[in-house]
Order: C-alpha cells, then structure tokens, then sequence
C-alpha cells in the first residue's frame, strides 16, 4: 500500500482509542522505530516523548530484545499454562519475585493492565470468601485515579474524569475518598489523609480491598502525592483487615526513581499489579503478584481455585522478551538515567510556568507534566507538536511526558522546547 492508501482505508475503517468516527482526529503512519524515534511513512522522523504509552523504556528495537523475541519464537511461541510451564515463565516470575517488595511471592500472569486489575479485585473478593467473610466485597479508591478500561476496572476509576455517568446502573459503585492534597515534596498534613480514614472506619466489615496507584496517579490526573499518604493508608488497611492492591502498572520499573512507588513510602501492598514497561514495550503482558496467604485462603474456600485463566496466560515470547527487559534495566544506570531525565524535564518545561494558559508544571523521574487551565484542542495541537519533530499525546488539560529512559539530553532538549513553543503558540490563538 502507498502511505495514502494505509491512511485512507484507516480512516474508513480503523477505530482508534478515545476517538470520535464522525470528527476523526489525525492520523501519522509509521514506518519504522528505532532507539527514540519514529519514521513516518512520509519520511519524517519524530521523537517520541510518551514511550508509546509509557512502555518503550529502552527505546525501540533494542537489539537484545529484539533477539529475544527472535529466539523464543523458534523454539516455543505460545502453550496453553493449564498444566504446563516453561523456562521464559519461571524465569520472569523469578526476577518479579527477587525486585519487588519482599513477601510477594506469588505471581499471576495477565494479559494486559487492565486485566491484571481485574485479577487483584477477584483476588481480594475471593480471599475473604475463604477466609469466611463474605459480605467484604466492596472496594475503596481515591479520586483522580485510573485503572483501565474494562467495567471492574472503570468502576475504582475517577468517577467524573471516568465513565461512571456513560454507565450508570451498569458499573458496581464502590467508595471514593477525596483525593490526596499533600504534593509529593510538600509538608505533611493530617488533614490530608481524614476523608479515607473516615471512609475505611465507617465501611471496613464490608471493603475486601483499598486500591490505589502509590505516588503517582497517571490517567486521572498526572498528580504526584505525599509518601505519607500511602504510608496512613497502609496503617489503616492493617488496623481494619483490609487488603492494599498497588496499581503500579504506571509506575513499576524505575518510572517514579524508585523501582517501584511503593518504595517511596517504604509500604509493601498485599496486591501489585504490574504492566506497560515489563516488556519494555515488545508484547501486551502484565502481572499479578500477591503475599503466599492470599493464595492460600482463596486455595481453602469455594471452589478451592482462583477463578481466572486467560488463554494466552504466560505467553513464552512476552515472558522471553519482559526477563530480558528487566534484567536489561537492573544491569543498566537506570536511578542516573532517572535522575539526569529527571532535571532535565524540570529545566526544559520550566519556561511553561510564564505562559497565562498554564496551570502548573510538575516533574517527578521520567514525568513531566504541563497542566493547562483549558483543555487543550488536539484537533490543532497535535499536529503543531508533529510538525516540530516530536511526538506528544496530550488528554484533557494535561500535556505530558513519560520518554523512554535511553532519551540523550539534546533529544530531551528538543522535546521540552517543542512543547514550550507550541504552548506558546497556541496561546496566541
């Protein structure tokens, strides 16, 4: 196909996330991908600033990745997990075990984020089950949050940045604390952490779970928190025999500058659940891990087994490929890849502060955030941030960044700059 007819028929035929058929937003072809680039099939080379969606941590066709994928796929692509294993699985779920916070040692494999969420809300539902209380199942969450697309997963998700309103009566309603106040290098306030306390306190005997994104919340918001916040939610969950699910699908893998959020406030959840980066962006898998007690008192209750079991569970080329990313990323200078990312975003998205339409501008790690006082137009400005050579994804008032780690600092330069002069630009408008 010529790039007008790969265009053409996708704009007849293709249904791209979070856009309307009828007011269809532009559409850049793509060629090819390497390191932290991407080629359009019109010749143009753009410098990708999202890591397609946060998960390119090591850039594109990396040669040791790509490798990976080469060799697992000729010898094992893909085996159904019911009652069989394989190296890539046992391996993966080795590292998992060996880098996260101690005590989770139980791994489920999942397809995507969002089903992983849905995994640890089935997980907690059914550990009360067996533990004899079965009237816990219900959740509490914070506002602001995001935790997928699919119903369980929209139903802890912002209730207004969300799709609660689209399916009322349809999504299970569950509890919303006020969201955290207290920014992450803010001074402690007690008062921050009263509206969940009072929530876990009047509802305890009928919550299974707390779920949260520790630190940072991503799709809801792009807001960074105080650690002290997550580490009154862990005590309260403790006090009132409430399991604490992590949704570090976001975060995990040094996104934060830490390994994982949670070490940010030294907490250790019963449930994490872990996405995007683990594969450094090669295959969809996620994964589910959880303390040995969950497993064992879901295993004594009815039925006697966890109720889950995707067909391509444990695929041996994305288990392949995400062993090799992450022993890529603890083999590499990733908390200095972090750090030197980390002021550059602060000085690069700096000059943003001066523009009327800003907000805010907040970095922490490998994120930085540009908060309008307006949602933005995407409908012009993306294709003003193509035009000046990067790729940008904005949503709602917020544009941000998430680069991949490997990003030189003339390239980090270069994406800043972009987004300070066509926020600039757009000003004007």
């Amino acid at each position: 196909m010529t790039p007008e007819e790969l265009l053409a028929y996708d704009k007849e035929h293709l249904w791209h996330p979070y856009t309307s058929i009828t007011l269809p937003l532009s559409v850049y072809a793509v060629e090819s991908a390497a390191g932290v680039r991407l080629r359009l099939t019109d010749g143009r080379e753009l410098i990708d600033g999202m890591a397609s969606w946060w998960s390119v941590i090591h850039g594109y066709n990396h040669p040791l990745l790509t490798a990976t994928l080469q060799e697992q796929a000729g010898r094992l692509s893909h085996v159904m997990f019911g009652g069989l294993t394989h190296e890539p699985a046992v391996q993966l779920a080795r590292s998992l075990v060996d880098i996260t916070p101690a005590g989770l040692d139980l791994v489920f494999f999942a397809d995507s984020g969002s089903v992983a969420v849905e995994v640890a809300m089935k997980m907690a539902i059914q550990y009360y089950h067996g533990a004899g209380k079965p009237a816990k199942k219900q959740f509490l969450t914070i506002r602001s949050g995001y935790h997928g697309d699919v119903f369980h997963c929209m139903s802890v998700s912002d209730p207004v940045n969300g799709m609660h309103s689209l399916f009322t009566g349809v999504l299970p309603e569950y509890f919303f604390a006020d969201k955290p106040q207290c920014a992450f290098a803010d001074e402690w306030r007690d008062d921050d952490i009263v509206s969940f306390s009072e929530l876990i306190e009047r509802h305890h005997h009928e919550l299974c779970a707390v779920i949260l994104e520790p630190i940072v919340q991503g799709a809801g918001g792009m807001r960074f928190y105080h650690p002290e916040y997550l580490r009154r939610v862990r005590a309260l969950c403790d006090q009132y025999d409430v399991l604490l699910i992590a949704d570090e699908i976001a975060t995990g893998f040094g996104r934060s500058g830490k390994l994982f959020a949670c070490e940010h406030a030294d907490v250790v959840p019963d449930i994490l659940c872990l996405g995007k980066a683990l594969t450094g962006g090669y295959m969809s898998l996620a994964a589910v891990l959880t303390k040995r007690i969950v497993g064992e008192m879901i295993s004594k209750g009815d039925p006697g087994v966890f109720m889950h079991g995707p067909t391509f569970m444990a695929n041996p080329l994305a288990c392949a490929v995400a062993h090799a990313s992450v022993q890529l990323l603890l083999e590499s200078n990733w908390q200095e890849q972090i750090k030197a990312i980390e002021q550059k975003l602060e000085q690069g998205l700096a000059p943003c502060r001066d523009l009327a339409t800003v907000k805010e501008v907040r970095v922490l790690g490998a994120i930085g955030v540009v908060e309008m006082r307006e949602a933005v137009d995407m409908a012009s400005i993306q294709p003003a941030f193509v035009e000046k050579g990067v790729w940008v994804r904005p949503f709602g008032r917020l544009v941000y960044v998430m680069p991949p780690y490997c990003m030189s600092t003339e390239d980090l330069q270069s994406l800043t700059g972009a987004i300070c002069q066509v926020l600039a630009e757009e000003q004007q408008l």
